[in-house]
Protein backbone atom coordinates (compact mmCIF):
# COMPACT_ATOMS: atom_id res chain seq x y z
CA UNK A 1 0.00 0.00 0.00
CA UNK A 2 1.49 3.41 -0.91
CA UNK A 3 1.99 5.84 1.95
CA UNK A 4 -0.49 8.67 2.23
CA UNK A 5 1.02 12.10 1.65
CA UNK A 6 -0.90 14.88 3.42
CA UNK A 7 -2.23 17.56 1.06
CA UNK A 8 -0.73 21.06 1.01
CA UNK A 9 -1.90 23.06 4.00
CA UNK A 10 -2.71 19.96 6.08
CA UNK A 11 -2.06 20.47 9.80
CA UNK A 12 -1.76 17.24 11.79
CA UNK A 13 -2.50 16.87 15.51
CA UNK A 14 1.22 16.87 16.36
CA UNK A 15 2.47 19.50 13.90
CA UNK A 16 5.75 20.94 15.16
CA UNK A 17 5.97 18.40 17.98
CA UNK A 18 7.92 15.24 18.76
CA UNK A 19 8.81 13.02 21.73
CA UNK A 20 11.59 15.32 23.04
CA UNK A 21 9.07 18.18 23.05
CA UNK A 22 6.71 16.12 25.25
CA UNK A 23 9.45 15.17 27.70
CA UNK A 24 10.67 18.79 27.92
CA UNK A 25 7.09 19.95 28.51
CA UNK A 26 6.67 17.57 31.43
CA UNK A 27 10.06 18.58 32.86
CA UNK A 28 8.86 22.20 32.89
CA UNK A 29 5.31 21.65 34.18
CA UNK A 30 5.97 18.81 36.65
CA UNK A 31 9.68 19.03 37.35
CA UNK A 32 9.53 17.52 40.84
CA UNK A 33 6.78 14.98 40.14
CA UNK A 34 7.99 11.34 40.06
CA UNK A 35 8.05 9.93 36.53
CA UNK A 36 9.98 6.65 36.66
CA UNK A 37 10.25 4.56 39.81
CA UNK A 38 12.61 1.66 39.10
CA UNK A 39 12.05 -1.22 41.53
CA UNK A 40 14.78 -3.87 41.07
CA UNK A 41 14.30 -7.05 43.06
CA UNK A 42 17.71 -7.04 44.74
CA UNK A 43 18.37 -3.33 45.17
CA UNK A 44 16.54 -0.30 46.65
CA UNK A 45 14.04 1.50 44.42
CA UNK A 46 15.27 4.47 42.41
CA UNK A 47 12.96 7.42 41.68
CA UNK A 48 13.57 9.90 38.87
CA UNK A 49 11.39 12.99 38.76
CA UNK A 50 10.46 14.46 35.40
CA UNK A 51 13.19 17.05 35.81
CA UNK A 52 15.85 14.51 36.73
CA UNK A 53 14.81 12.10 33.98
CA UNK A 54 14.92 14.88 31.39
CA UNK A 55 18.43 15.82 32.48
CA UNK A 56 19.67 12.21 32.37
CA UNK A 57 18.18 11.70 28.89
CA UNK A 58 19.88 14.88 27.68
CA UNK A 59 23.24 13.76 29.05
CA UNK A 60 22.90 10.34 27.40
CA UNK A 61 21.77 11.83 24.08
CA UNK A 62 24.80 14.14 24.16
CA UNK A 63 27.02 11.15 24.88
CA UNK A 64 25.58 9.12 22.01
CA UNK A 65 26.25 12.02 19.67
CA UNK A 66 29.86 12.21 20.89
CA UNK A 67 30.19 8.49 20.18
CA UNK A 68 29.28 9.20 16.57
CA UNK A 69 25.61 8.21 16.47
CA UNK A 70 23.82 10.42 13.95
CA UNK A 71 20.15 11.24 13.39
CA UNK A 72 18.49 8.53 11.33
CA UNK A 73 20.93 5.79 12.40
CA UNK A 74 19.68 2.69 14.20
CA UNK A 75 20.71 1.69 17.73
CA UNK A 76 19.95 -1.79 19.06
CA UNK A 77 18.52 -1.78 22.62
CA UNK A 78 18.74 -5.37 23.80
CA UNK A 79 17.81 -5.05 27.48
CA UNK A 80 15.50 -6.59 30.02
CA UNK A 81 13.34 -4.14 31.96
CA UNK A 82 15.66 -1.70 33.69
CA UNK A 83 16.15 2.01 34.13
CA UNK A 84 18.85 1.98 31.45
CA UNK A 85 16.37 0.62 28.88
CA UNK A 86 14.04 3.58 29.35
CA UNK A 87 16.87 6.13 29.34
CA UNK A 88 18.35 4.57 26.20
CA UNK A 89 15.06 4.70 24.26
CA UNK A 90 14.36 8.33 25.09
CA UNK A 91 17.97 9.39 24.49
CA UNK A 92 18.00 7.79 21.04
CA UNK A 93 14.80 9.51 19.97
CA UNK A 94 16.00 12.83 21.43
CA UNK A 95 19.11 12.60 19.26
CA UNK A 96 17.00 11.64 16.24
CA UNK A 97 18.41 8.12 16.10
CA UNK A 98 16.02 5.19 15.74
CA UNK A 99 15.65 3.03 18.86
CA UNK A 100 15.41 -0.67 17.95
CA UNK A 101 14.01 -2.61 20.91
CA UNK A 102 14.47 -6.37 20.65
CA UNK A 103 13.16 -9.36 22.55
CA UNK A 104 15.84 -10.51 24.97
CA UNK A 105 14.70 -14.12 24.60
CA UNK A 106 15.92 -14.04 21.00
CA UNK A 107 18.53 -16.55 19.89
CA UNK A 108 21.87 -15.49 18.45
CA UNK A 109 20.84 -15.78 14.77
CA UNK A 110 17.74 -13.70 15.49
CA UNK A 111 19.86 -10.97 17.08
CA UNK A 112 22.11 -11.09 14.03
CA UNK A 113 19.10 -10.64 11.77
CA UNK A 114 17.76 -7.66 13.75
CA UNK A 115 21.09 -5.82 13.70
CA UNK A 116 21.88 -6.67 10.10
CA UNK A 117 18.43 -5.93 8.73
CA UNK A 118 18.19 -2.41 10.15
CA UNK A 119 21.91 -1.70 9.87
CA UNK A 120 22.40 -0.94 13.56
CA UNK A 121 25.52 1.12 14.24
CA UNK A 122 25.68 0.43 17.98
CA UNK A 123 24.07 -1.71 20.67
CA UNK A 124 23.14 -1.18 24.29
CA UNK A 125 22.79 -4.37 26.28
CA UNK A 126 23.54 -6.05 29.62
CA UNK A 127 26.19 -8.53 30.81
CA UNK A 128 24.01 -11.61 30.26
CA UNK A 129 23.58 -10.81 26.56
CA UNK A 130 26.78 -8.91 25.74
CA UNK A 131 28.64 -11.97 24.47
CA UNK A 132 25.81 -13.00 22.15
CA UNK A 133 25.38 -9.48 20.81
CA UNK A 134 29.11 -9.15 20.14
CA UNK A 135 29.36 -12.57 18.51
CA UNK A 136 26.36 -12.10 16.21
CA UNK A 137 26.61 -8.38 15.40
CA UNK A 138 30.13 -7.98 13.99
CA UNK A 139 29.33 -4.85 11.98
CA UNK A 140 28.29 -2.60 14.85
CA UNK A 141 30.80 0.03 15.93
CA UNK A 142 30.51 -0.43 19.68
CA UNK A 143 28.51 -2.13 22.45
CA UNK A 144 27.59 -0.41 25.70
CA UNK A 145 27.02 -2.80 28.61
CA UNK A 146 25.20 -2.01 31.87
CA UNK A 147 26.62 -3.07 35.23
CA UNK A 148 23.62 -5.26 36.10
CA UNK A 149 21.17 -7.76 34.66
CA UNK A 150 17.71 -6.29 35.07
CA UNK A 151 18.63 -4.90 38.47
CA UNK A 152 20.35 -8.06 39.65
CA UNK A 153 24.13 -8.30 40.14
CA UNK A 154 25.82 -9.44 36.96
CA UNK A 155 27.83 -12.63 36.87
CA UNK A 156 31.53 -12.11 36.21
CA UNK A 157 32.26 -12.47 32.50
CA UNK A 158 34.88 -11.21 30.09
CA UNK A 159 33.75 -8.04 28.36
CA UNK A 160 33.42 -8.22 24.55
CA UNK A 161 36.16 -6.53 22.53
CA UNK A 162 33.98 -3.58 21.46
CA UNK A 163 32.38 -3.13 24.87
CA UNK A 164 32.29 -0.01 26.98
CA UNK A 165 30.47 0.77 30.19
CA UNK A 166 26.96 2.14 29.81
CA UNK A 167 27.73 4.78 32.44
CA UNK A 168 30.61 6.00 30.27
CA UNK A 169 28.16 7.07 27.56
CA UNK A 170 26.87 10.06 29.50
CA UNK A 171 28.13 13.55 28.68
CA UNK A 172 27.01 17.03 29.75
CA UNK A 173 23.25 17.55 29.52
CA UNK A 174 23.96 21.14 28.43
CA UNK A 175 25.27 19.63 25.17
CA UNK A 176 22.05 17.71 24.44
CA UNK A 177 21.38 17.63 20.68
CA UNK A 178 19.01 20.24 19.30
CA UNK A 179 17.15 19.59 16.06
CA UNK A 180 13.88 20.79 14.52
CA UNK A 181 10.74 19.11 15.85
CA UNK A 182 9.56 16.81 13.06
CA UNK A 183 6.60 14.54 13.88
CA UNK A 184 7.23 12.38 10.81
CA UNK A 185 10.89 11.68 11.66
CA UNK A 186 11.55 7.95 12.34
CA UNK A 187 11.41 7.18 16.04
CA UNK A 188 11.64 3.47 16.83
CA UNK A 189 11.46 -0.07 15.47
CA UNK A 190 9.98 -3.21 16.95
CA UNK A 191 10.35 -6.60 15.29
CA UNK A 192 7.13 -8.59 15.21
CA UNK A 193 7.36 -12.31 15.92
CA UNK A 194 7.21 -14.40 12.78
CA UNK A 195 5.99 -17.94 12.20
CA UNK A 196 7.20 -19.06 8.77
CA UNK A 197 8.84 -15.82 7.61
CA UNK A 198 11.42 -13.48 9.04
CA UNK A 199 10.09 -11.00 11.63
CA UNK A 200 8.91 -7.70 10.16
CA UNK A 201 10.38 -4.42 11.40
CA UNK A 202 7.54 -2.10 12.41
CA UNK A 203 8.69 1.51 12.03
CA UNK A 204 7.09 4.25 14.14
CA UNK A 205 7.42 7.96 13.59
CA UNK A 206 7.48 10.50 16.42
CA UNK A 207 3.84 11.23 15.56
CA UNK A 208 3.11 7.52 16.08
CA UNK A 209 4.69 7.67 19.53
CA UNK A 210 2.77 10.82 20.46
CA UNK A 211 -0.41 9.24 19.12
CA UNK A 212 0.19 6.23 21.34
CA UNK A 213 0.89 8.46 24.33
CA UNK A 214 -2.23 10.61 23.93
CA UNK A 215 -4.77 8.04 22.75
CA UNK A 216 -3.68 5.35 25.21
CA UNK A 217 -4.05 7.87 28.03
CA UNK A 218 -7.56 8.75 26.85
CA UNK A 219 -8.64 5.11 26.44
CA UNK A 220 -7.27 4.25 29.89
CA UNK A 221 -8.75 7.33 31.61
CA UNK A 222 -5.26 8.11 32.94
CA UNK A 223 -4.81 11.12 35.21
CA UNK A 224 -1.73 12.93 36.58
CA UNK A 225 -2.26 11.36 40.01
CA UNK A 226 -2.22 7.82 38.60
CA UNK A 227 0.63 5.41 39.33
CA UNK A 228 1.01 2.86 36.54
CA UNK A 229 2.65 -0.45 37.51
CA UNK A 230 4.75 -1.69 34.58
CA UNK A 231 5.87 -5.33 34.66
CA UNK A 232 5.50 -6.39 31.01
CA UNK A 233 8.61 -6.15 28.78
CA UNK A 234 9.63 -2.66 27.69
CA UNK A 235 10.67 -3.89 24.25
CA UNK A 236 6.97 -4.42 23.49
CA UNK A 237 4.27 -1.90 22.56
CA UNK A 238 2.21 -2.66 25.67
CA UNK A 239 4.75 -1.45 28.23
CA UNK A 240 6.37 1.13 25.95
CA UNK A 241 3.21 2.88 24.72
CA UNK A 242 0.22 1.69 26.74
CA UNK A 243 2.09 2.33 29.99
CA UNK A 244 5.17 4.58 29.92
CA UNK A 245 4.30 6.91 27.02
CA UNK A 246 0.69 7.20 28.25
CA UNK A 247 1.92 8.12 31.73
CA UNK A 248 4.25 10.71 30.20
CA UNK A 249 1.40 12.31 28.25
CA UNK A 250 -0.65 13.10 31.38
CA UNK A 251 2.28 13.62 33.76
CA UNK A 252 1.63 10.45 35.79
CA UNK A 253 4.10 8.03 37.41
CA UNK A 254 5.34 4.70 36.03
CA UNK A 255 6.59 2.11 38.55
CA UNK A 256 8.76 -0.32 36.58
CA UNK A 257 9.49 -3.88 37.71
CA UNK A 258 12.25 -6.03 36.18
CA UNK A 259 9.60 -8.51 35.05
CA UNK A 260 6.28 -9.87 36.18
CA UNK A 261 6.52 -11.59 39.55
CA UNK A 262 3.38 -12.92 41.21
CA UNK A 263 5.18 -13.06 44.56
CA UNK A 264 6.21 -9.37 44.37
CA UNK A 265 3.24 -7.89 42.50
CA UNK A 266 1.00 -6.95 45.42
CA UNK A 267 3.83 -5.80 47.68
CA UNK A 268 5.22 -3.51 44.97
CA UNK A 269 1.75 -2.16 44.19
CA UNK A 270 1.11 -1.43 47.86
CA UNK A 271 4.49 0.21 48.46
CA UNK A 272 3.93 2.69 45.63
CA UNK A 273 0.13 2.97 45.84
CA UNK A 274 -0.34 1.85 42.24
CA UNK A 275 -3.66 2.64 40.59
CA UNK A 276 -3.29 1.16 37.08
CA UNK A 277 -1.66 -1.81 35.42
CA UNK A 278 -1.80 -3.82 32.23
CA UNK A 279 -1.99 -7.59 32.57
CA UNK A 280 -2.05 -10.57 30.24
CA UNK A 281 -3.81 -13.89 30.93
CA UNK A 282 -0.59 -15.45 32.19
CA UNK A 283 -0.36 -12.79 34.92
CA UNK A 284 -3.96 -13.30 35.99
CA UNK A 285 -3.51 -17.06 36.30
CA UNK A 286 -0.35 -16.63 38.35
CA UNK A 287 -1.95 -14.05 40.67
CA UNK A 288 -4.89 -16.38 41.24
CA UNK A 289 -2.48 -18.81 42.85
CA UNK A 290 -1.33 -16.20 45.39
CA UNK A 291 -2.99 -14.58 48.38
CA UNK A 292 -5.00 -11.58 47.21
CA UNK A 293 -5.09 -8.56 49.55
CA UNK A 294 -8.49 -7.48 50.83
CA UNK A 295 -7.71 -3.86 49.98
CA UNK A 296 -5.50 -2.17 47.40
CA UNK A 297 -5.31 1.12 45.48
CA UNK A 298 -5.89 -0.16 41.92
CA UNK A 299 -8.85 1.45 40.16
CA UNK A 300 -8.45 -0.09 36.68
CA UNK A 301 -6.64 -2.89 34.90
CA UNK A 302 -6.25 -3.32 31.15
CA UNK A 303 -6.23 -6.77 29.59
CA UNK A 304 -7.42 -8.97 26.74
CA UNK A 305 -11.09 -8.99 27.82
CA UNK A 306 -13.56 -6.72 29.59
CA UNK A 307 -14.70 -7.47 33.11
CA UNK A 308 -13.78 -11.14 33.44
CA UNK A 309 -15.13 -13.17 36.40
CA UNK A 310 -11.82 -12.61 38.19
CA UNK A 311 -12.66 -8.92 38.65
CA UNK A 312 -14.82 -9.89 41.62
CA UNK A 313 -11.92 -11.82 43.11
CA UNK A 314 -9.30 -9.11 42.60
CA UNK A 315 -11.66 -6.27 43.42
CA UNK A 316 -10.81 -4.18 40.37
CA UNK A 317 -12.48 -3.42 37.03
CA UNK A 318 -10.71 -4.65 33.91
CA UNK A 319 -11.20 -2.99 30.54
CA UNK A 320 -10.51 -5.16 27.52
CA UNK A 321 -8.71 -4.08 24.41
CA UNK A 322 -7.28 -5.21 21.13
CA UNK A 323 -4.24 -3.69 19.45
CA UNK A 324 -1.07 -4.50 17.58
CA UNK A 325 2.42 -3.09 17.25
CA UNK A 326 1.20 -1.73 13.92
CA UNK A 327 -1.68 0.21 15.53
CA UNK A 328 0.36 1.74 18.39
CA UNK A 329 -2.77 1.88 20.56
CA UNK A 330 -6.08 0.03 20.89
CA UNK A 331 -8.24 -0.27 17.79
CA UNK A 332 -10.93 -1.88 19.93
CA UNK A 333 -11.30 -0.97 23.60
CA UNK A 334 -13.65 -1.30 26.56
CA UNK A 335 -15.28 1.56 28.46
CA UNK A 336 -13.46 2.81 31.54
CA UNK A 337 -16.52 4.49 33.06
CA UNK A 338 -19.43 2.42 31.73
CA UNK A 339 -20.40 -1.25 32.01
CA UNK A 340 -18.98 -3.52 29.32
CA UNK A 341 -20.16 -6.83 27.96
CA UNK A 342 -18.18 -9.33 30.07
CA UNK A 343 -15.46 -11.20 28.17
CA UNK A 344 -15.75 -8.88 25.15
CA UNK A 345 -12.68 -6.97 24.00
CA UNK A 346 -14.63 -3.73 23.71
CA UNK A 347 -16.08 -1.54 20.97
CA UNK A 348 -14.42 0.02 17.93
CA UNK A 349 -12.20 2.89 19.03
CA UNK A 350 -13.41 6.20 17.56
CA UNK A 351 -9.93 6.98 16.25
CA UNK A 352 -10.04 4.15 13.67
CA UNK A 353 -12.24 2.61 11.00
CA UNK A 354 -12.99 -1.04 11.75
CA UNK A 355 -14.33 -3.67 9.35
CA UNK A 356 -15.32 -7.28 10.08
CA UNK A 357 -15.86 -9.24 6.87
CA UNK A 358 -16.20 -12.81 5.57
CA UNK A 359 -13.84 -14.54 3.16
CA UNK A 360 -15.47 -12.72 0.23
CA UNK A 361 -15.29 -9.28 1.84
CA UNK A 362 -18.97 -9.12 2.79
CA UNK A 363 -19.93 -7.52 6.14
CA UNK A 364 -20.32 -9.95 9.03
CA UNK A 365 -23.72 -9.82 10.78
CA UNK A 366 -24.19 -9.54 14.55
CA UNK A 367 -23.52 -12.96 16.01
CA UNK A 368 -21.19 -13.87 13.16
CA UNK A 369 -17.42 -14.16 13.05
CA UNK A 370 -15.24 -12.54 10.43
CA UNK A 371 -11.83 -11.15 9.56
CA UNK A 372 -10.78 -7.96 11.34
CA UNK A 373 -9.53 -5.07 9.21
CA UNK A 374 -8.52 -1.63 10.49
CA UNK A 375 -7.84 1.66 8.71
CA UNK A 376 -5.94 4.65 9.98
CA UNK A 377 -3.34 7.17 8.82
CA UNK A 378 0.15 5.72 8.19
CA UNK A 379 2.77 7.48 10.26
CA UNK A 380 0.14 8.74 12.70
CA UNK A 381 -2.51 6.24 13.82
CA UNK A 382 -0.91 3.33 11.95
CA UNK A 383 2.77 2.44 11.73
CA UNK A 384 4.76 4.19 9.03
CA UNK A 385 5.95 1.07 7.24
CA UNK A 386 7.59 -2.33 7.45
CA UNK A 387 11.21 -1.28 7.20
CA UNK A 388 12.87 -2.35 3.93
CA UNK A 389 9.97 -4.67 3.10
CA UNK A 390 7.76 -3.31 0.33
CA UNK A 391 6.29 -6.74 -0.37
CA UNK A 392 4.99 -7.09 3.18
CA UNK A 393 3.46 -3.62 2.91
CA UNK A 394 1.63 -4.53 -0.29
CA UNK A 395 0.34 -7.80 1.13
CA UNK A 396 -0.78 -6.32 4.47
CA UNK A 397 -3.41 -3.91 3.13
CA UNK A 398 -6.57 -4.59 1.13
CA UNK A 399 -7.69 -2.63 -1.93
CA UNK A 400 -9.51 -0.09 0.27
CA UNK A 401 -6.47 0.67 2.43
CA UNK A 402 -7.52 -1.42 5.44
CA UNK A 403 -4.75 -3.20 7.32
CA UNK A 404 -5.28 -6.98 7.33
CA UNK A 405 -4.78 -7.92 10.97
CA UNK A 406 -4.94 -11.71 10.68
CA UNK A 407 -7.41 -11.81 13.59
CA UNK A 408 -11.01 -13.00 13.56
CA UNK A 409 -13.68 -11.22 15.57
CA UNK A 410 -17.21 -12.16 16.64
CA UNK A 411 -19.71 -9.29 16.57
CA UNK A 412 -21.92 -8.94 19.64
CA UNK A 413 -24.87 -6.69 20.49
CA UNK A 414 -24.44 -2.95 21.14
CA UNK A 415 -21.27 -2.75 19.11
CA UNK A 416 -19.20 -4.99 21.37
CA UNK A 417 -16.80 -7.50 19.89
CA UNK A 418 -15.25 -10.73 21.08
CA UNK A 419 -11.92 -12.11 19.96
CA UNK A 420 -12.42 -15.39 18.12
CA UNK A 421 -9.04 -16.59 16.86
CA UNK A 422 -6.15 -15.93 14.56
CA UNK A 423 -6.57 -16.85 10.91
CA UNK A 424 -3.66 -19.23 11.31
CA UNK A 425 -5.51 -20.91 14.21
CA UNK A 426 -8.18 -22.16 11.82
CA UNK A 427 -7.80 -25.86 11.13
CA UNK A 428 -8.98 -27.52 7.92
CA UNK A 429 -10.28 -30.94 8.97
CA UNK A 430 -11.58 -32.98 6.04
CA UNK A 431 -12.88 -29.83 4.34
CA UNK A 432 -14.43 -28.45 7.56
CA UNK A 433 -13.18 -25.23 9.14
CA UNK A 434 -12.44 -25.71 12.84
CA UNK A 435 -11.44 -22.89 15.19
CA UNK A 436 -8.77 -23.89 17.68
CA UNK A 437 -10.34 -21.50 20.19
CA UNK A 438 -13.65 -23.36 20.08
CA UNK A 439 -11.97 -26.57 21.23
CA UNK A 440 -9.85 -24.71 23.80
CA UNK A 441 -12.98 -23.15 25.33
CA UNK A 442 -14.41 -26.63 25.90
CA UNK A 443 -11.23 -28.00 27.47
CA UNK A 444 -10.29 -25.01 29.64
CA UNK A 445 -13.10 -25.55 32.25
CA UNK A 446 -12.29 -29.26 32.70
CA UNK A 447 -11.17 -29.74 36.32
CA UNK A 448 -7.42 -30.04 36.53
CA UNK A 449 -6.64 -28.03 33.37
CA UNK A 450 -4.34 -25.09 34.01
CA UNK A 451 -3.56 -24.09 30.42
CA UNK A 452 -4.51 -25.45 27.01
CA UNK A 453 -3.43 -24.97 23.40
CA UNK A 454 -4.88 -26.64 20.31
CA UNK A 455 -2.85 -26.84 17.11
CA UNK A 456 -3.14 -28.62 13.79
CA UNK A 457 -1.30 -31.81 12.92
CA UNK A 458 -0.92 -32.87 9.31
CA UNK A 459 -3.04 -35.87 8.33
CA UNK A 460 -2.69 -37.91 5.10
CA UNK A 461 -6.45 -38.06 4.44
CA UNK A 462 -8.07 -35.19 6.34
CA UNK A 463 -5.40 -32.57 5.65
CA UNK A 464 -5.27 -31.58 9.34
CA UNK A 465 -6.54 -32.88 12.67
CA UNK A 466 -6.66 -31.11 16.04
CA UNK A 467 -4.12 -31.99 18.72
CA UNK A 468 -4.18 -30.55 22.24
CA UNK A 469 -1.36 -29.67 24.63
CA UNK A 470 -2.35 -29.28 28.29
CA UNK A 471 -0.50 -28.10 31.37
CA UNK A 472 -2.32 -29.85 34.26
CA UNK A 473 -2.80 -28.23 37.64
CA UNK A 474 0.09 -29.56 39.70
CA UNK A 475 2.04 -30.58 36.61
CA UNK A 476 2.16 -33.80 34.65
CA UNK A 477 3.16 -35.82 37.71
CA UNK A 478 0.05 -34.68 39.57
CA UNK A 479 -2.45 -35.41 36.79
CA UNK A 480 -4.99 -38.21 37.45
CA UNK A 481 -4.33 -41.49 35.60
CA UNK A 482 -7.32 -41.05 33.25
CA UNK A 483 -6.96 -37.30 32.81
CA UNK A 484 -6.61 -37.43 29.02
CA UNK A 485 -9.73 -39.60 28.78
CA UNK A 486 -11.66 -37.06 30.86
CA UNK A 487 -10.60 -34.27 28.50
CA UNK A 488 -11.62 -36.23 25.41
CA UNK A 489 -14.98 -37.12 26.98
CA UNK A 490 -15.68 -33.43 27.54
CA UNK A 491 -14.85 -32.74 23.90
CA UNK A 492 -17.04 -35.55 22.60
CA UNK A 493 -19.97 -34.25 24.62
CA UNK A 494 -19.66 -30.67 23.36
CA UNK A 495 -18.15 -30.84 19.89
CA UNK A 496 -18.77 -32.45 16.53
CA UNK A 497 -16.68 -35.56 16.03
CA UNK A 498 -14.30 -33.95 13.55
CA UNK A 499 -13.47 -31.30 16.17
CA UNK A 500 -12.44 -33.77 18.87
CA UNK A 501 -8.64 -33.81 19.35
CA UNK A 502 -6.87 -36.88 18.02
CA UNK A 503 -4.08 -36.62 20.60
CA UNK A 504 -3.68 -35.23 24.12
CA UNK A 505 -0.18 -34.20 25.19
CA UNK A 506 0.35 -33.42 28.87
CA UNK A 507 3.29 -31.08 29.42
CA UNK A 508 4.79 -29.14 32.32
CA UNK A 509 5.45 -26.03 30.23
CA UNK A 510 4.86 -24.61 26.77
CA UNK A 511 7.03 -22.49 24.47
CA UNK A 512 6.31 -18.79 24.85
CA UNK A 513 6.51 -15.77 22.60
CA UNK A 514 6.15 -12.07 23.44
CA UNK A 515 4.03 -11.32 26.55
CA UNK A 516 4.08 -15.00 27.54
CA UNK A 517 1.66 -15.99 24.77
CA UNK A 518 1.89 -19.65 23.82
CA UNK A 519 4.09 -20.03 20.75
CA UNK A 520 1.85 -22.32 18.72
CA UNK A 521 4.32 -22.38 15.86
CA UNK A 522 6.76 -24.15 18.17
CA UNK A 523 4.09 -26.68 19.19
CA UNK A 524 3.44 -27.42 15.51
CA UNK A 525 7.16 -27.99 15.02
CA UNK A 526 7.12 -30.52 17.88
CA UNK A 527 4.39 -32.43 16.10
CA UNK A 528 6.26 -32.37 12.81
CA UNK A 529 9.35 -33.70 14.55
Amino acid sequence: MPMVTPPAGHVGPFAGLDVPWLLALRARTGRDHPFIVWTPFERPAVTLTYGAFHARVGALAAGLAKRGVKPGEFVLIHLDNCLEAILAWYACVELGAVAVTTNTRSAGPEIAYFAGHCGAVAAITQPAYAGAVAAHCPDIRWIAVTDNDGGEPAAAAAAPEKALRFDALFADAADRPVRPHDPLWPCSVQYTSGTTARPKAVLWTHANALWGAKVNAVHEDLRPEDVHLVHLPLFHTNALAYSVLAALWVGATAVVMPRFSASRFWATAAAHRCTWTSVVPFCVRALMERDIPKAHTFRLWGSAVCEPPTDAIFGVKTIGWWGMTETITHGIVGEANQPNTPMAIGRAAPEYEIRVVDDDGRPTPVGGTGHLRIRGIPGLSLFKEYLFNDQAMRESFDEDGYFITGDRITLLAEGFMKFADRDKDMLKVGGENVAASEIEQVIAPVPGVREVAVVAKKHPMLDEVPVVFIIPQGGVAGAPPAFADTVLAACRSALADFKVPREVHLVDDMPRSTLEKIAKAELRKRLEA
